[in-house]
C-alpha cells in the first residue's frame, strides 16, 4: 500500500458532492474545498475491503510523526 502524502487536521471533512465522470469513476467535492482527483469504481472499491488495515497504518504514520487526531 503506497504511503503518499501524510494529512493531518482533517478529522472532520465530509463529501458535499458526488459527480459522475463516465462509467469508471466519481469526482468527489468535499465541504473543505478539496475537489481535484478522480476516483475510480476499483479504487473505491478496494478503500471499502482495505479499510480496516489501512486506518490502521494510518493511524501508525501519525504516531510515528508525533501526531495526535484531535477526534480520539
Amino acid at each position: 500500500m503506497a504511503a503518499g502524502v501524510l494529512v493531518t487536521g482533517k478529522e472532520k471533512v465530509g463529501i458535499r458532492t458526488v459527480e459522475p465522470v463516465g462509467h469508471y469513476a466519481v469526482r468527489l467535492v468535499f465541504d473543505d474545498g478539496h475537489d481535484t482527483g478522480l476516483y475510480t469504481w476499483k479504487y473505491l472499491h478496494e478503500l471499502g475491503t482495505q479499510q480496516e488495515p489501512r486506518w490502521r497504518a494510518y493511524l501508525q504514520r501519525l504516531e510515528n510523526a508525533g501526531v495526535a487526531r484531535r477526534d480520539g
